[in-house]
């Protein structure tokens, strides 16, 4: 069985934009700063609300260069995290500073939603929850909801509530959301900056892995080779609608490389891709990273 989200990654503009966004603003941690293992001039920021948990991430490809996007049907529209009961006023205080629209509160499934647009247009909801500091959940937009109902199925997933054009998946049992927006009419949309690329479910092992990748072949599904993210192994598959999934491994994790306090601390990259770390290195772009957190914060 899937044991729920295990991180949301998205494409952004500007890398220090980005940084200074989640970590200043939203208060996250960085706590890996890497490349992007494909295309490797392209830095790779994971953030958590913890110390780099599956269930916790958001990670963020700054590329920079992307043509512009176009939000649409095919799409994850929305990630949102739990915060703690009555934080809302507060993150909708200091929201206000931000150059978009003041933000405002929203009931949506009985709780308190706080949608922010970062700097790039992606929504990030604030959920209150009873079990903060995790990923809550993800909204996908759909001109058609019943295939892609089918694969959550599939997937473990049962619907659980209805609000207006939106319904709620969920794990039985398991933390986290999958929410579908229906949109009949949403002209397809378009990858580039300010656009979430994917959404990943945990899997404990490969062993459990592979299991869900023969299941989903049988099923007619094109799935990835196993692709070696360092810090966990993943596969990859596109819903009926056309959002990408990944399944990830719980490991081996974010401490392979650094201690706990470390995190974040400096360019961390593959073995594959040390021997050219000189030559990488300056064509990255410069940052600013935020100071690590002192042992009172941590």
């Amino acid at each position: 069985m899937l044991d729920g989200l295990h991180h949301v990654s998205a494409l952004a503009g500007a890398a220090q934009t980005n940084l200074d966004f989640y970590t200043g603003v939203l208060g996250m941690r960085l706590v890996k700063r890497t490349v992007d293992f494909d295309d490797p001039a392209t830095h790779h920021f994971y953030f958590s609300s913890a110390a780099g948990a599956p269930g916790t991430l958001a990670t963020f490809f700054p590329w920079g260069r992307f043509r512009p996007s176009r939000k649409g049907s095919g799409q994850i529209a929305a990630l949102a995290f739990a915060v703690p009961g009555n934080s809302l006023e507060t993150w909708r205080q200091r929201a206000t500073a931000l150059p978009a629209a003041p933000p405002s509160i929203d009931t949506r499934f009985g709780e308190n939603v706080l949608t922010i647009l970062d700097p790039d247009g992606i929504a990030v909801e604030l959920v209150e929850a009873a079990s903060p500091h995790a990923l809550h959940s993800v909204t996908l937009c759909e001109s058609n909801l019943e295939p892609t109902a089918d694969l959550l199925a599939f997937l473990g997933f049962s619907p659980v509530e209805r609000h207006a054009n939106r319904v709620r998946f969920a794990l039985p049992g398991k933390p986290g959301f999958v929410d579908l927006l229906h949109e009949p009419s949403a002209e397809r949309g378009r990858m580039g900056a300010g656009v979430i690329h994917h959404v990943a479910l945990r899997v404990a092992d490969e062993a459990a892995q592979l299991d869900w990748r023969a299941r989903l072949l049988a099923r007619g599904v094109h799935v990835s080779p196993v692709k070696d993210r360092l810090y966990f192994h993943s596969i990859y598959f596109r819903e009926p609608g056309g959002v990408l999934f990944e399944i990830a491994t719980d490991g081996p994790g974010f401490l392979i490389d650094e201690t706990e306090t470390q995190l974040g601390g400096s360019l961390r990259l593959p073995p594959w891709l040390e021997p050219i770390r000189e030559s990488l290195a300056p064509r990255l772009s410069p940052l600013h990273p935020p100071p690590l957190p002192s042992p009172e914060t941590r």
